[in-house]
């Protein structure tokens, strides 16, 4: 294989690509979402596991099952800080 017929085709495969300043700020923002999105899952994810434990040991009472995940959640929020 040829690498000029390679570097000839690139600036021709980079110049497709060019988005605007409008949408890359929304594709940053959104990026920033996701992120945020799966740090606050692991972050709360030992909360759901309790509170899936809670729910099925007390027989599905929702009031304990929410007890135990803002508590065991807002353990895991303070530890963060």
């Amino acid at each position: 294989m040829d690498t000029t017929s390679f570097l000839g085709f690139l600036p021709y495969v980079l110049g497709s690509l060019t988005l605007d300043l409008t949408s890359l700020i929304i594709l940053v923002i959104i990026g920033i979402i996701i992120i945020a999105a799966i740090k606050l899952f692991i972050i709360l994810l030992p909360a759901v596991i309790i509170a899936l434990i809670v729910y099925f040991l007390t027989g599905g009472d929702l009031f304990w099952t929410g007890v135990a995940f803002l508590v065991v959640s807002a353990l895991a929020i303070i530890a963060r800080l």
